[in-house]
């Protein structure tokens, strides 16, 4: 059985999961406490989540598990192909939500929330800030032409981006525009969604700890 480690990026990963229907086990990971967690340090030193395991294949970094589970699991229905004319874009959006979005956003939650007072709104904070920002702007220039990132049909690229602007949403860091609180209607009604929801809220970490780090 496929298994994950730990919520945060990793709800990405369990939404794939149940949009494709796949079995899997999600285990909590405390990273407030992850030195003590020798189990899952023994499979990623690094000690960040998420993690997959497929048997004796150990992943991180969420996007790159996207990647790996439409690949060798998925039916191809929420990736594109390289010859259809949206795949540049899924691509493009597929990558965003994390490197343009969730990432600047993460630095932004760290700066304004778990930094000494001191150091709040640093230079760094606000550059992260302003990075949101303009990769935002992609964003929503395309879903003025289209209803998902790939076009008419919802993709893994969604799911990226809406885990990132969900993160700086349930941060207070981010108050979506009209373009995309219609986008996340649309996709957080889905009902692989609301399963993974549902699956991260049982292991009292999705809502309870910061979940972008």
């Amino acid at each position: 059985m496929l298994t994950v480690y730990g919520e945060g990026r990793g709800f990405r990963v369990v939404w794939l999961l149940e949009e494709l229907g796949l079995a899997y086990r999600l285990r909590p990971v405390d990273l407030f406490a992850v030195e003590n967690d020798r189990d899952f340090l023994a499979i990623n030193p690094a000690g960040f989540i998420p993690v997959l395991q497929d048997g004796e294949t150990i992943m991180v970094e969420s996007i790159g598990i996207l990647e790996y589970l439409l690949a060798r699991h998925g039916s191809g229905s929420l990736a594109v192909a390289p010859d259809d004319p949206a795949f540049a874009s899924y691509l493009q959006f597929l990558h965003l939500g994390e490197a343009g979005l969730a990432g600047p956003m993460n630095a932004v939650i760290v700066g304004r929330q778990l930094a000494p007072v001191a150091e709040r709104d640093a230079r760094v904070t606000r550059w992260a800030r302003e990075t949101f920002e303009s990769r935002l702007g992609l964003v929503i220039r395309r879903l003025a032409d289209c209803p998902y990132l790939a076009g008419d049909r919802f993709t893994a690229a969604d799911i990226s981006v809406s885990y990132a602007l969900l993160l700086g949403l349930r941060t207070g860091n981010y108050v979506p525009g009209p373009t995309e609180r219609d986008y996340l209607a649309r996709t957080t009604v889905r009902p692989a969604y609301l399963r993974a929801m549902e699956s991260c809220q049982a292991t009292k970490a999705w809502a309870a700890r910061s979940p972008g780090l």
